[in-house]
Parts: C-alpha cells; sequence; structure tokens
C-alpha cells in the first residue's frame, strides 16, 4: 500500500467518525425533541385540568362572597323588623329607623316601607316612605306621591301575596336612587299579626358587580353576573373588560345552539369563544344554589393561562439549538479541561468544608437560644454576607444584670471572622469581673490593639442592664446608635467615641438611661442601613424607624416579631439584590412584671455594728409575718448581717457617722432585702473571692463574707443610683400560704 493509499484510509476514518459524531448529535435531538413535545402536551393537559379545578374554587367562593353579602343584608332587614313593628301605626317615626338603616350600611342605595293601600285611613291610598342615599347625603320621603303604584312592583306583589320574604330581579330605580338595583323585601306584618306592608332595602348591582372583580387569576379575567333566565345584572368597570366582550359572552351563553362542555368536576359549563385582541378565551358558569337563583361568570384567556408553557416551549426549542450548536465545541474543548477541573474542584471541596467548619465555629460562639424571662426578653440573629463574617453579638444575665454587646468588625471574610473570635472571647472574659461598661470597653480596647499591624478596627457598643430597676449603663465605641422603642422610637443618646484596635489610650466614659416598662431596646450593624437595592439606594435609618413604629402601632415589638419586621422590610427593598454586608440584629425587650407585694418594711440604721441586733430582730419579724421556717430565717439573718456589716466598715470614711436603710419587701414567691446607704461607691460583688482551698492563715483578707452571701442568697446585685450604693439579696421563698 502506498503511502497515498495510507493517508487516504485515516481521512476516510475521520470523516466516518466526524460522520458518526453528527449523526449521534442529530438522533440525540431528534429524542430530546420528541419527549420535549411529549412533556409539553402532557403538561397542557395537566394545566387544562388545573384550570378547571381552580376555576371551580373561584366560582364558588366568589358565590360564597355574593351569598354572605346577601345574607348580611337579609339579616339587616330582619333586625331592623322589630322596631318597625313597634312604630307601625307612627308613619312619621318610621323615617328615622329607614334612615339609620342607610346610613349604617354603606351597601344599602335605599330602604322603604310600603303599606297596603288604604292601611291608613284619611292619607293617601298608597303610602311608601323611603330613606334614599344620594352622594354624601340620605334624602327621606313618600315615593307614592310621584304617581308610583309600588302594588304593580314585584318586591311588593311577589311577597304580599305568598306572605314570604324575597329577593327581585334586577331592576333600574328610576324613582329613588336612580341606579340599577336588586330589592329584598319581607311582610311588615301590625300587632294583630296581618299584613299592613312591605319592607325592604335596595342594593346597588353595579356594587355587586365591583366588588366580584376585585380579585383576578389573570390580567384579563373578569367575572359576571347573569340572571337565572340570562340577563346581564350590572356591566363590570370599564378598567376590567370592553363592553363588546361582556355582550358577546352574554350573548352565547344564551345561544342554546352554540357548543360548551362541562368541566373536569362537571360542576360548571364552558363556552370556548374567538376575540381579536385576546385570542381564544374560555367562559366557565355556573348557577349559584338557593335564592336569587343568579348564574356567576368566569372569563379567562388562552394566552394568559398557557402564555407562560407556550413561551416555554419556544424557548426550549431555541436553547435546544443553541445548545446543539455548541455542543460540538464543548465536547471539543471538555477533555483539555477534564483535569485541571478535577483538580481544582478538589481544591474548592477543600475550602468548602473548612469554612463550613469555620462557619459551624463562628455560630457555636454566639449564644445559642435567646432569654425569655418575666422581666426581660432576649434574641439575636445574624446573616453573613459569606461564609463567615466580621459581625458579634452577645448575651449573658450574671447578678440580675444583663450583659450585652453588639460589634462590626472592618472588613468581611475569614480575617474579620478571627477579630470578632477574639473580641468575642475578651467580652465574655471581662464581663465576668466588671459590670462598668466603659471599663469592659476599655479593656477589650487595649486587648484589641496589641501587635494589630493590619489596623483592622471593631465599632462596638456594650450595654448592662440591671434588671430589677430598669437602669441601663452603656458604653459606644464608634457603633450605630440603638433605638427605643416604647414611648414612641428614638435613638438611644450616645456618644460616638473612636472604634476599638485604634490607639489602646483612648478613654471610654459610661453613659446611662432608664428603660421604661415595656420599652425595647434594638441593636443593629451597618449591614441593615446600608442594604442596598439593585439601584444602589440604601435602607437608611429612616426606613428603619419607620418599621419600628409601624411594629409599635401594632404593638407587636417583641424581640423576634421586631427582627421578623425588620427582615420582612429590608427583604423587599433590596429586592433579591446580592447581600453585600454582615446583617446582625439585637433585641432586647425589657417588661418587669407586675407583681403583688405581700409585705414592705424599712429598718434605719447607722454605721454602728453595736445596732446588729436590732437588724436581727427586724429579719426575724418579716420572718415571722411570712411564716418562713427556723433554718430559712437563720441564712436570712446570715446574709443580711454580714452584707450590713460590710456596708459599716466601707462605705464611710472612719468617725464618720451615716445612715443605712435596710427595705424588706416581698411578694408569694421572692423576699428582698434592699440595702441602701449614701457612702463612698462600693460594689461589694466585685471584690475578689475568697481561695476557700487555701488555710485560713494563707488567705488574704476579705472575700469570704460577699462569698458567703453569695451562696446564701439566689441573686445579689449591686447599682449606684443618684449618689447613693443600692445593694440588693433576693432570696427564692415559699409563704405559709403556698407550702
Amino acid at each position: 500500500m502506498t503511502l497515498k493509499q495510507i493517508i487516504s484510509k485515516i481521512k476516510e476514518r475521520r470523516s466516518w467518525r466526524t460522520l458518526s459524531a453528527i449523526a449521534l448529535i442529530l438522533l440525540a435531538g431528534a429524542l430530546i425533541e420528541l419527549m420535549s413535545l411529549l412533556q409539553y402536551r402532557y403538561t397542557h393537559n395537566l394545566m387544562e385540568t388545573e384550570l378547571d379545578y381552580r376555576t371551580e374554587s373561584e366560582l364558588t367562593l366568589k358565590a360564597v362572597h355574593i351569598k354572605s353579602l346577601l345574607s348580611n343584608n337579609e339579616n339587616l332587614v330582619r333586625n331592623y323588623l322589630w322596631p318597625l313593628q313597634h312604630q307601625i301605626n307612627k308613619p312619621d317615626n318610621i323615617y328615622g329607623i329607614l334612615k339609620r338603616l342607610v346610613s349604617t350600611n354603606p351597601d344599602v342605595m335605599s330602604s322603604f316601607v310600603a303599606f297596603v293601600p288604604g292601611y291608613f285611613p284619611g292619607r293617601d291610598e298608597l303610602l311608601e316612605l323611603s330613606a334614599v342615599r344620594k352622594g354624601d347625603d340620605i334624602v327621606t320621603g313618600e315615593l307614592s306621591h310621584s304617581g308610583h303604584d309600588y302594588t304593580q312592583r314585584q318586591f311588593y306583589s311577589l311577597v304580599v301575596e305568598k306572605n314570604i320574604a324575597a329577593w327581585t330581579d334586577p331592576y333600574l330605580d328610576a324613582i329613588g336612587s336612580g341606579e340599577k338595583v336588586t330589592t329584598f323585601a319581607m311582610p311588615l306584618h301590625d300587632t294583630d299579626g296581618k299584613i299592613a306592608g312591605v319592607f325592604g332595602i335596595d342594593l346597588s348591582t353595579q356594587g355587586i358587580i365591583d366588588k366580584l372583580n376585585t380579585k383576578h387569576n389573570y390580567p384579563s379575567t373578569f367575572y359576571l353576573l347573569l340572571t337565572e333566565d340570562g340577563h346581564l345584572i350590572s356591566q363590570p368597570d370599564s378598567s376590567h373588560t370592553q363592553d363588546s366582550d361582556v355582550n358577546k359572552v352574554v350573548r352565547l351563553i344564551n345561544d342554546s345552539t352554540y357548543q360548551r362542555e362541562p368541566s373536569s368536576t362537571c360542576i360548571s359549563k364552558i363556552v370556548t369563544f374567538q376575540d381579536k385582541e385576546n385570542g381564544t378565551g374560555y367562559a366557565y358558569y355556573a348557577f349559584m344554589k338557593g335564592q336569587p337563583h343568579w348564574q356567576i361568570v368566569m372569563v379567562c384567556y388562552d394566552h394568559e393561562v398557557f402564555g407562560k408553557l407556550n413561551s416555554m416551549r419556544r424557548n426550549l426549542l431555541l436553547m435546544l439549538l443553541a445548545g446543539f450548536s455548541l455542543l460540538g465545541f464543548i465536547l471539543y474543548r471538555v477533555n483539555q479541561y477534564s483535569k485541571r477541573l478535577q483538580q481544582s474542584r478538589l481544591t474548592r471541596e477543600r475550602t468548602d468544608s473548612e469554612l463550613r467548619i469555620a462557619q459551624k465555629i463562628q455560630s457555636e460562639m454566639l449564644p445559642s437560644q435567646g432569654i425569655s424571662r418575666p422581666d426581660v426578653d432576649v434574641s439575636g440573629e445574624q446573616t453573613s454576607a459569606l461564609e463567615v463574617g466580621g459581625d458579634l453579638y452577645d448575651y449573658f444575665i450574671r447578678d440580675e444584670k444583663l450583659f450585652f454587646c453588639i460589634g462590626d468588625v472592618s472588613g468581611k471574610g475569614i480575617p474579620s471572622s478571627l477579630v470578632m473570635a477574639v473580641v468575642h472571647s475578651f467580652f465574655r472574659s471581662v464581663c465576668q469581673q466588671e459590670t462598668n461598661p466603659a471599663h469592659i470597653m476599655q479593656a477589650i480596647n487595649e486587648c484589641a490593639c496589641q501587635g494589630n499591624k493590619t489596623n483592622m478596627f471593631v465599632t462596638m457598643f456594650i450595654g448592662v442592664l440591671d434588671l430589677p430597676t430598669g437602669r441601663l449603663r452603656y458604653c459606644n465605641a464608634g457603633h450605630d446608635a440603638p433605638l427605643l422603642i416604647g414611648d414612641g422610637v428614638k435613638p438611644l443618646p450616645v456618644n460616638a467615641n473612636l472604634p476599638l484596635g485604634l490607639f489602646d489610650d483612648i478613654k471610654y466614659v459610661q453613659q446611662h438611661e432608664q428603660l421604661q416598662n415595656g420599652t425595647t431596646l434594638f441593636l443593629y450593624t451597618d449591614g441593615l442601613t446600608e442594604a442596598s437595592n439593585p439601584s444602589n439606594k440604601l435602607f437608611g435609618l429612616q426606613r428603619i424607624i419607620d418599621a419600628a413604629q409601624h411594629c409599635l402601632e401594632e404593638e407587636k415589638i417583641s424581640p423576634s416579631a421586631l427582627m421578623e419586621a425588620m427582615y420582612q422590610q429590608v427583604g423587599l427593598f433590596v429586592d433579591g439584590a446580592q447581600q453585600s454586608d454582615d446583617l446582625t440584629m439585637l433585641a432586647i425587650h425589657y417588661h418587669r412584671p407586675e407583681e403583688t407585694i405581700i409585705l414592705q418594711e424599712t429598718q434605719l440604721l447607722t454605721n454602728d455594728v453595736k445596732q446588729v441586733p436590732q437588724l436581727n430582730q427586724f429579719i426575724q419579724s418579716v420572718s415571722g409575718k411570712l411564716n418562713l421556717d427556723r433554718s430559712l430565717t437563720s441564712q436570712l439573718m446570715l446574709a443580711v448581717e454580714e452584707a450590713v456589716v460590710n456596708v459599716m466598715s466601707y462605705a464611710y470614711p472612719l468617725g464618720t457617722k451615716g445612715d443605712i436603710t435596710i427595705e424588706a419587701r416581698a411578694t408569694d414567691q421572692w423576699l428582698k432585702f434592699i440595702i441602701t446607704d449614701e457612702g463612698k461607691a462600693f460594689d461589694p460583688t466585685q471584690n475578689t473571692k475568697a481561695d476557700t482551698t487555701l488555710n485560713a492563715e494563707d488567705r488574704p483578707i476579705g472575700g469570704l463574707g460577699i462569698l458567703l452571701v453569695q451562696q446564701l442568697m439566689d441573686t445579689i446585685n449591686y447599682e449606684r443610683i443618684d449618689g447613693k450604693n443600692v445593694l440588693t439579696l433576693k432570696k427564692i421563698i415559699q409563704t405559709g400560704d403556698n407550702k
């Protein structure tokens, strides 16, 4: 075989392979197109059946709505029947009743009483009293004066002849309201049980059809009401449809020769028609049950019902053609990139796995659940823009004080998350020994500045809420001011200060605010204010205030409800735009419960340990009145005595006399001793606790007293209020009545 023949063979093989590949692609395309066509037909049939069921449901709901409207007005007439019967011999008094009926019911166009001819001797043979709505006014008078013979009308003849209540077919009320109405009338009997006349109301059929068309499945859908014999009750508003469309549908429904078919459920019938503007249309209609036996009609069009399906079919075909055009090129390139893609996928999976672990660790650092107590509800949520974020929040309760914070580390991603973890740990650690927010902030700042060569900084807000009093002490470091929601919505006054991590010599200042009962404190990071929509507009502070104001007006200012409302509002605002920053919210609802104080007594002492016996007598008296057992009384005496002696020793300078007030306050659940003095600021709960593992001679002086008090009482709380030291000892008890 010559070289020329070998080359020819190779070309033939390549050509065969190419043709085979093209044939396989075309065959695959044909199979896919066949499957797509079958799927289209199957989906079309399903949508037709679903349309029948959905339309049946809509017709039923509309019928129920109309029947409810008519039933409510029937009950309205029956409710006014009794006062009319008692005023039947006083025609002039009837006007007031009719006017009141019309004025208090916007659906009613007019109300009337048509008496049996000659019922009142000496007056007109025909007497019909009415109250008619004329714009914003209600006009009363006798319709019979205009030569109106109501005895020939359906509402009178049907009710009087059969002595029943009934609805009439719609008609034009030219004498009264001037509108097309339907009348509900009832026989009006006198005290002897004889029919004295007919009492009824007129409803505007236009009002009924307008309410029927308040909601549509599709933009071009509209509803009609026909009488039992097929007459149009009222023309829909022009914004819903054109008169020609309405007339065509009514004509086809009344044309017995026109083809129609039952729906899938056989409850309604379907008339199919062609429209020049909208194409194929469907008119579903069925009779309402009971009286009036009207027909309710819903009209929809093929291009809206199946429009998305047809569009999807066309798009799939175009995509199929485009896809096969690219398939050859993709197959050519896929082999070259497969190895690199495999390596990239392995690297990405390893990175994603590490990020998931980091995300889990970060989420576990934050509070796992909210706080729900009779006096405070706390809840926080964080949504990171990336897998891990730089926002933080925390809260916990120690010694009847709620410690909480919220912060935002500059930047995003892993570097910010590392700084966030460090700051969070510092906050937890410092708060175990310190209650002054400014001191806590100072300590965290000093730690954050050490080795901060990347110049990352943290905006932070720290608060300490005293739960028994509602006194909030706080310190801000460049963070957005929280909102106070209670007596209106307003920002909490804060000093801006510099963020953490910039300079280690910044002096932070404590601020304070008295929270009123029922107040919610809402804290957030700039991920909320700076959330942007597709037009790059920011959510902003005013929208936050507006959302909070709405929650306040709706009385939904619990932490969960408030944050849910904020998420909803910011979600609507951003309209699907990608989140650009971490978003964190923290809400604290302070609602000190109202409790019944069953005992409240006060003992005044001076800073003289010789008065301790008076203190013990006071405690014994309180315990006796509460019927506490001896063991509990002894614990209370020991704890309160230790606390009071501590105050006597440290509050006032040596040689100075000062007063110490001990107030006992009790409910059926707890007993508090509130110890108040005007001495120097001194927080006994911050004393270094004694190390009880050491021998007595090796332990430093102090610490055992406060440790003893903490062990004997359930909670111990210190506050400096208006220049006074206030130490509160609380014990959960059961009074004698509850034992």
